[in-house]
Formats: C-alpha cells, sequence, structure tokens
C-alpha cells in the first residue's frame, strides 16, 4: 500500500510528514516559529529528507534553521547529512551516531552486527529496501549536543528538548512545544526491540510514565503512528505495566 507522502497541517504552527511503514520511514515534524523554523528527525535517507523539503517547500514553509534528533535509531538520522539545517542531539544520541559511522555495509558485516547483537533483522531488512545502493548510507554526527535537556525559543513558539529514556532506547529525547501542548515522542513509547523479543522493560517504562504525565501537553506524535492525545499515550503505555 502506498504510504502517504504529503505533509498535514497539526495546527498553527505545527506540520508533520506521516510516517511510511514500506522501508520504516517515521514520521518527521515541523514548527514554524516567528525567527527560526524547526525540523524533529532527519529522516531514514537523503530520499526521505528530499520529500520532506518538497513538501516544506509545496507549502511555502521557511527552511528549518534547526532539525533535533530524538533518539540514535536509523530511520531518524540517516537523512541528516542531505539537510543544511543546524543539527541538535543529546551527547548519547551523539555517542551512538559516532560509531554507527564506522559501521560496513556489506551484507556479511550487517549479518555480523545481527549476530552480535547491534543490530536487528527488522532493521537491515528495511535498510536494504530503502538503499538499493548501500554506498549512499553516510551517518552524520550532529553539530550541537546537550546534556539532559534544552531550550529553544523559535520566535512565538518555545521547544523544550527533554531526554526521557523509556523502554525503547536509553537516549531518547522528546520535543514540546509548550505553548501549542504538542509533543513529539520519536520512538520512546514503543518497546525494547534490541534485547530479546520485543518488550516493555518495567523499570523504564515506569520511570518513563512519569516523565510524561509531568509534561504539559495535549497531542503526541510518536515516531510510526497518527496524533493521540496525551490521555491515549499514557493509557497505552500503563496497560503494559504488570
Amino acid at each position: 500500500m502506498k504510504g502517504n507522502e504529503r505533509m498535514e497541517k497539526l495546527t498553527g504552527r505545527v506540520y508533520y510528514l506521516p510516517h511510511d511503514a514500506r522501508t520504516d520511514r517515521p514520521v518527521l515534524g515541523y514548527i514554524r516559529g516567528e525567527r527560526y523554523a524547526l525540523m524533529v528527525d532527519a529522516g531514514n535517507s537523503a530520499a526521505h529528507a528530499a520529500l520532506f523539503e518538497r513538501q516544506r517547500r509545496e507549502l511555502g514553509l521557511p527552511a528549518p534553521a534547526f532539525v533535533g534528533l530524538t533518539h540514535w535509531h536509523w530511520d531518524h538520522v540517516y537523512g541528516l547529512h542531505a539537510l543544511g539545517a543546524v543539527s541538535i542531539a543529546s551527547r548519547q544520541t551523539g555517542d551512538y551516531l559516532a560509531r554507527m559511522a564506522r559501521w560496513g555495509w556489506s551484507d556479511e558485516e550487517m549479518e555480523g552486527r545481527i549476530a552480535s547483537g547491534e543490530d536487528i533483522p527488522f532493521c537491515c531488512d528495511n535498510i536494504k529496501k530503502e538503499y538499493p545502493d548501500r554506498s549512499q548510507i553516510v551517518v552524520k554526527n550532529a553539530d550541537l549536543l546537550f546534556e539532559g535537556g534544552l531550550r529553544l525559543d523559535l520566535g512565538g513558539e518555545v521547544c523544550r528538548a527533554c531526554q526521557v529514556g523509556g523502554p525503547h532506547s536509553p537516549d531518547s529525547v522528546v520535543y514540546l512545544l509548550e505553548r501549542a501542548g504538542v509533543l513529539f515522542l520519536g520512538d520512546c513509547a514503543c518497546e525494547d526491540f534490541h534485547h530479546g523479543p520485543a518488550h516493555y522493560p518495567q523499570k523504564e517504562l515506569g520511570e518513563l510514565i512519569g516523565r510524561l504525565e509531568a509534561l504539559d501537553f495535549e497531542i503526541a506524535l510518536t515516531g510510526h503512528w497518527q496524533p493521540q492525545s496525551k490521555e491515549e499515550i499514557l493509557h497505552d503505555l500503563k496497560e503494559h505495566i504488570w
């Protein structure tokens, strides 16, 4: 089934390019401030980033000055090198990016990372779909690295980047638009897929729920789903507590 390749408006200042499951392309966010625009996540390839840019231009939106990364997984970061914006990530995400920049992309090297637990078959399968020519893979580190959190005044809207961790990846960062009440979650509400069968580690899950409850938002955008309310996100997460 063909994915949705049209950027959609969520609120007066917030837009997003929907996820596309065909090659595991996640939601890409866009916030238009009065002084600066911010993109959330960089896409899984130069082609994904280019689709975002085409959609942005068709809507007459200014180019983003910044792009914020939610976590290190390939589908959220491999488009970074194709963007002109200043990139922002947690220091922990930066460490992961530096490690991935040393990876090779032959079948043997990819299979070796699966065997060692560095990567998983689902990611490798989708990388092969997104990149018929794997020599085109470029892993770039972020320009600015922060510890814990960061506050960006975009003009008319303040965005807070908060490292929340969680079951999916310990470096997970959310981006909160304080006035709009919109939260970009990335994949922090998803299971852990990298350590055995998909599951929710209970300690990390409980900590994540507490951190999200403390944030003031109404609408949440997750990396691979439709927008949800705060109540829906928290309800879904609490369903996995045992």
